[in-house]
């Protein structure tokens, strides 16, 4: 467990704020993560790397000479925001454009994906490679689903020793998706880790077992096996490993065995001596191998075997030298901070907004009453919602939650009409979460006011559209469909019941209560389904049984919402 620490709340920009202070040197702050503290040259690509807080060295510590450029950090565990993304590439930009790479998974894709829209917008060429190196999380025939483990150390590798050696985008980008395509991790976990605060790790494993194929985000294996020696389990991952190989893998291998937090030094240093003799005996010879802490998560107790596939390309961009807080190979000479930094983004003053109207001002307090409901029954439910969460995923729903919440009502303000308010809490929801639900529930509020802020149309047809919005927000930008163990399984049925009860004649608080109910319903039918998108994907089984997370979530606020809608009539019509 995490035992030093002051507000839980406040545990990852207390750390950051440490790390930036421990090494001036070689790392500056900015709004959203860090960058190095001597730029690179002007013109070379930057390779911005990042992810939620927790996986240390991974992301911060690898920023640096031969390395990345910048780092974008989340929240624990979970995904940073758009705004973070783009403003840390804006300060690591050197002119030759910008490499994003990070994990694959679904609340980083979207979130870096909206910062790489908005550089593009503005003439920066900004490009993504996503890491897929965890074998036990799909197939090798859906490799594009895989996430990305301890293997995102090889393409950071690659990637920052090509920008840094002057190639342009396009061979960093094509090297980068090389590396990635010629790297496999499998994982072990022994005990799950346990967030700044919480009294009980995400998930245990039995006494005497250990589970095979764990994530980096406190997801448990894929399947327990009885604890057995070191070369036993050497025996088990590698042989797994040389079972799923590139084409024309070739005879050497760039090997990584990385400690997942607890698992110590020592104990690794025995599984790689046991890992190199399997390789040995199957004709593999190690090139330079890797052992420590890389890519972790908190203090779980695990560890992961990652084989790098060499070839002429390669070889060279992994033995190339780097330095930076976390990692240093080879020799460099240290670059000293300089005057000269990036294309810092200063806080902009808020866009001016046509005055609101009467009617739009008096619609944003009672929607305002709406948001405080949604507050107050997440706060009521957080601890539930990440021990779903945690079942099949990293247990940080209820926290991202909460703190989305928390954030849309603090930026909130009625003043400024309706729509430009629900734009901006939507904003500040998907900034301050991060993580898919942060950016699906900003564009949904977004996407509300957007269809709610006109007084020239019906009641009951401004509702349903605004539900409609909402609904395509989220399939358009997730690519959820009813049946994949999402919010949209919850959100689907709740608009189609909203809908046909408005299309009757129904008030507007009976059809939310009529839709919310529907929403409920399908919200506990989504315990039956198995996971097709997102972290749970790969504990389909374990998943079984349980609802989902964010379904279930949803349906509390459409419920609260309904309840405060059936309030709100009742009060105007006693005036």
């Amino acid at each position: 467990m995490t035992r030093i620490h002051n507000d839980p709340s406040d545990f990852v920009s207390q750390a950051l704020a440490g790390f930036a202070a421990a090494h001036p040197s070689l790392i500056r702050a900015v709004d959203g993560g860090v960058v190095r503290a001597a730029p690179a040259p002007r013109g070379s690509v930057a390779l911005v790397v990042g992810g939620g807080s927790g996986h240390y060295p991974a992301f911060a510590g690898v920023v640096g000479q031969g390395l990345a450029a910048g780092a974008v950090c989340g929240n624990i565990f979970t995904s940073p925001s758009a705004g973070q993304a783009y403003r840390v590439a804006k300060a690591a930009h050197r002119g030759g454009g910008v490499l994003f790479s990070f994990g694959n998974y679904a609340g980083d894709v979207l979130h870096f994906g909206e910062a790489e829209e908005r550089l593009r917008a503005e003439g920066i060429d900004a490009r993504t490679v996503l890491c897929t190196d965890d074998i036990a999380s799909a197939p090798i025939n859906e490799i594009d689903k895989r996430r990305g483990i301890a293997g995102d150390f090889v393409v950071f590798k690659v990637a920052g020793a090509a920008a840094e050696r002057g190639d342009d985008i396009d061979e960093v980008e094509r090297l980068a998706r090389h590396a990635n395509h010629r790297t496999r991790t499998l994982g072990v976990a022994f005990g799950g880790c346990t967030f700044p605060g919480a009294g009980e790790p995400l998930f245990t494993v039995p006494e005497g077992m250990m589970s095979i194929g764990l994530g980096i985000h406190g997801e448990p294996g894929i399947r327990d096996v009885p604890r057995t020696s070191s070369a036993e389990l050497a025996g088990i991952l590698v042989d797994q490993l040389l079972a799923d190989v590139p084409e024309s893998r070739g005879a050497r291998a760039a090997v990584i065995v990385n400690g997942l937090g607890s698992v110590k030094y020592e104990e690794l240093f025995v599984l790689f001596g046991d890992v190199a003799a399997r390789l040995r005996d199957a004709g593999i010879t190690v090139v330079e191998p890797e052992v420590g802490e890389l890519v972790t998560s908190l203090d779980m107790a695990g560890a992961s075997v990652t084989l790098l596939w060499l070839d002429e390309e390669l070889e060279p961009l992994w033995a190339a030298p780097a330095y930076t807080p976390a990692y240093r190979k080879g020799a460099v000479d240290p670059a000293a901070p300089g005057d000269e930094e990036g294309e810092d983004v200063a806080d902009l003053a808020a866009a001016e907004v046509a005055a609101a109207s009467d009617w739009s001002r008096a619609a944003a307090t009672r929607a305002l009453a709406y948001l405080e409901a949604a507050r107050a029954v997440i706060h009521e439910n957080e601890a539930e919602l990440g021990r779903i969460d945690a079942i099949a995923g990293d247990g940080d729903h209820g926290v991202g939650m909460r703190t989305g919440i928390d954030a849309a009502c603090a930026a909130a303000d009625p003043s400024v009409g309706l729509s430009a308010m629900l734009t901006a809490a939507g904003d500040a929801w998907s900034e301050k979460a991060g993580g898919t639900s942060g950016a699906l529930w900003g564009a949904m509020l977004a996407a509300v006011g957007r269809t709610l802020d006109d007084e020239n149309v019906d009641a009951r047809d401004a509702v349903a559209g605004a539900a409609r919005a909402a609904l395509d927000a989220v399939t358009s930008r997730g690519g959820a469909t009813v049946g994949d163990k999402t919010m949209v399984d919850a959100l689907d049925p709740y608009v189609r019941t909203l809908e046909e009860h408005l299309r009757v004649g129904d008030a507007v608080g009976a059809a939310l209560l009529a839709a919310a109910g529907a929403a409920s319903t399908a919200a506990e039918e989504t315990a039956a389904l198995r996971p097709k998108l997102g972290r749970a994907r790969p504990l389909a089984e374990k998943s079984i049984g349980h609802p989902d997370a964010g379904a279930t979530s949803l349906a509390l606020i459409a419920i609260a919402l309904a309840r405060t809608a059936g309030q709100d009539e009742t009060s105007r019509k006693e005036q």
